[in-house]
């Protein structure tokens, strides 16, 4: 069956298949192909940016895994499946979903992220009445409750992208750490890099102080309370990351604040397929000017779609 694809690297055919995954845009129900130095991955639609975009045949996937065979969106953390909140077929996708060994509980969600802590609705649809579990992530683990902290397994890459650009000796602020998932993966891999992270959420910041002990680390400095008041004191810093998509901009002075120059932002918003990044740069870019900073964009990514026309962006600028 003839599909298009794209070509990459085998050294990058894992993270080029998991972000896909996360986009959405993997055919599953084609055979990912190889040759001597690459892979050709099969995609729903053309994409840039990930590698080279062509067209080949592929054979057809004969799927014994029943979460191949799921008609319809879903998140899965722990043991714990969370069904979209806009499948209409949430019972049918639940009958598929517990045939895996592995999945104990499953819920819908009823509301899209919101509030001050962030978190969404659930709807208990099947399976054994949990809501708290562990889930397993770059060798790291994660005990979390799925109805009182926000977690998404679709930022997995991503946190291995951040943590990639850091090295041993690096302070790091978390603006709005959650449970953890960017600040422990970068102080495991980095036991010599100082971890700074902060959420106003009591609870995150519970399941954060678990997170820590859980992954034996020592080098995370845990702070509660609003960003903006929870960071004062901090300078120098090398990287400040802010994964609050939706708001992030009220909080960037005080990324100016504690970043060096030199240091990088990585900065989280929600976009327009419109205008996905210029609009938003020139904004900080005024923010930065009345701070006596200037900034340079250094790389910028689609993270995720988000709703229709809407996207999940970084932007990482470094601060000169």
């Amino acid at each position: 069956m003839e599909s298009l694809c794209i070509r990459v690297p085998k050294t990058e055919g894992e993270l080029s298949r998991k972000k896909l995954i996360e986009l959405c845009l993997l055919d599953n129900n084609l055979k990912i192909k190889s040759d001597a130095a690459y892979l050709l991955i099969p995609v729903l639609k053309p994409i840039e940016g990930l590698g080279i975009l062509e067209k080949d045949v592929f054979e057809i996937a004969q799927h014994e895994n029943p979460l191949t065979q799921v008609p319809g969106a879903y998140e899965l953390i722990g043991n714990i499946a969370i069904i979209d909140q806009h499948e209409e077929n949430a019972p049918e996708i639940a009958k598929v979903l517990l045939q895996h060994k592995n999945i104990k509980t499953i819920f819908q969600a009823t509301s899209a992220v919101c509030g001050e802590y962030r978190t969404r609705e659930l709807l208990f649809i099947a399976g054994e009445q949990q809501t708290e579990t562990i889930y397993r992530e770059n060798g790291c683990r994660y005990l979390l409750d799925v109805t009182q902290v926000y977690f998404t397994p679709r930022l997995s890459t991503e946190r291995i992208r951040i943590a990639d650009s850091v090295k041993n000796g690096d302070k790091v602020v978390d603006m709005f750490a959650g449970i953890g998932p960017f600040s422990i993966l970068i102080a495991k891999r980095f036991p010599g890099a100082h971890v700074i992270a902060v959420d106003k959420n009591p609870v995150a910041i519970k399941y954060l102080r678990e997170n820590v002990r859980l992954n034996k680390l020592k080098n995370i400095e845990i702070r509660e309370g609003d960003a903006r008041h929870a960071v004062k004191g901090i300078s120098d810093a090398d990287h400040v990351i802010m994964n609050l998509p939706h708001s992030g901009l009220e909080f960037i002075d005080s990324a100016f604040g504690i970043i060096k120059k030199g240091g990088v932002i990585h900065f989280y918003a929600i976009s327009h397929e419109d205008d996905l990044f210029e609009g938003l740069i020139r904004e900080i870019e005024a923010h930065a000017n009345k701070s006596g900073l200037a900034v340079c964009s250094i790389d910028r990514r689609i993270v995720r779609p988000y709703a229709p026309y809407q996207y999940n962006v970084c932007i990482d600028l470094q601060v000169l």
